[in-house]
Order: structure tokens, then C-alpha cells, then sequence
């Protein structure tokens, strides 16, 4: 295994959702002075990634598509274990829709190099769509396995994925390099040491902007 990206959003705390507004004129939400925390379900994609890379050796890279504050966010998923991350920051990107900010993160992706996989959570609890796996595996053009419960490493780059669906489960056998999105039931995200806190201080956290992807807007 050589790189596993997990794509993050920071999003607004639970407890402060009461403060949460729309702006009229973009029609976008208003996060100002609001704590963000980094998106529960993307933390189960991470502890997944985590577990393969303790299996099958590689790196786990984080990825998100945010404003500079975010740094603060990505911390957390460094402290969990992460080994470096990117964030993907341009005022050019505010107020993206779920096609806009899949075709960052495919960008994103294109510019890192290689992966095997790329993962993230199956939606975000601010917007709670579930398009972006699906999309960013349709500009990567890859794979994708949404709803993802259980994965099963096996040789030569195979694995067993199990999928929820509306009327049970069913078992997938799947190569990589794919795009999958979980659910909470795959797994029990790891707590956060202090010695994670303190090493994620000297990982590197790298801003891209469309300077550097090349997005024709």
C-alpha cells in the first residue's frame, strides 16, 4: 500500500448550531465566530485508513477543501494519526456546491501523485448530502463504493467491501486504487493521545491554491 487519501471538512460544532445563519446575498452559511470540528464521519474514514496502514504499510495523507482556519481542524486528524495533510484554500473556491468541491478534491488528489484509495465519510452533518464520493470518484474517474460497513484486506491489492443497502448487505470484491465512503458502523474512531497532539505539531500541513491546481474556473 502506498497512499491512502482521506478527504476531511471541518464543520460546525453540534452545540452551536443555534448560532448558524444564511447569508442572504450568497446564500451560503455564515460559520464566523462558530468552533468547527472536524466532520464525525470522516473521522471513521481516517481510523479505517489508519488501521490499513498499520496492516499494509503506505501513508495516510489528509485532504480539505476549506478556508485558512481549517488548519486548526486538520490538526485533530494529525494528532489521530495522520501523517501529513493538505489543505486546498482559495477565495476562488468559496461557496462551492457538492460538483464544485469534488472537482477541487480531484484536483487535489491529481496533485499529491499516486494513491491506492481514497476515502472519506459518507456525508457531512452540515449539508448531509452524500454526493461528493460519488462525484469525486466520476472526476477521478475510479471506482466508488458508497455505505461501506466492512472492508477486508486481502493480497494483491483485492479487498472484501461490504455495502449497507435498503434491504440488508451485500459483499463486493474490489481493487484498488477506488473511492469509498463510510459509515459509522465500520468502525470506532481511535482517541487522540497526548503524544498524538504533540507529534502533530511537526507534521506538515500544506495550502495548495488554484495557483497551484489549475482549476479553469
Amino acid at each position: 500500500m502506498k497512499r491512502i487519501i482521506v478527504c476531511v471538512k471541518p464543520v460546525p460544532d453540534p452545540q452551536h448550531w443555534h448560532k448558524v445563519s444564511m447569508d442572504p446575498v450568497t446564500m451560503t452559511l455564515k460559520r464566523e465566530g462558530i468552533p468547527n470540528i472536524l466532520n464525525p464521519l470522516d473521522k471513521h474514514a481516517l481510523e479505517a485508513a489508519l488501521c490499513i496502514r498499520e496492516m499494509k504499510g503506505g501513508e495516510v495523507v489528509l485532504m480539505s477543501m476549506a478556508p485558512p482556519f481549517a488548519e486548526s481542524t486538520l490538526k485533530e486528524g494529525l494528532a489521530m494519526g495522520a501523517d501529513r495533510a493538505f489543505l486546498l484554500s482559495d477565495k476562488m473556491f468559496a461557496g462551492s456546491d457538492t460538483l464544485a468541491t469534488s472537482r477541487v478534491l480531484a484536483a487535489g488528489c491529481r496533485w499529491i501523485g499516486e494513491f491506492d484509495m481514497v476515502m472519506l465519510g459518507n456525508f457531512s452533518i452540515d449539508g448531509s448530502t452524500a454526493q461528493v464520493c460519488s462525484q469525486l470518484a466520476e472526476f477521478l474517474d475510479l471506482p466508488n463504493i458508497m455505505h461501506v460497513v466492512g472492508l477486508e484486506l486481502q493480497n494483491h491489492g483485492k479487498m472484501i467491501v461490504t455495502q449497507k443497502i435498503e434491504q440488508g448487505y451485500v459483499k463486493l470484491e474490489a481493487t484498488s486504487p477506488l473511492v469509498l465512503s463510510v459509515r459509522k458502523e465500520l468502525n470506532k474512531p481511535r482517541y487522540i493521545t497526548f503524544t498524538g497532539i504533540i507529534e502533530a505539531e511537526s507534521k506538515e500541513i500544506k495550502v495548495l491554491t488554484n495557483q497551484d491546481l489549475n482549476i479553469d474556473p
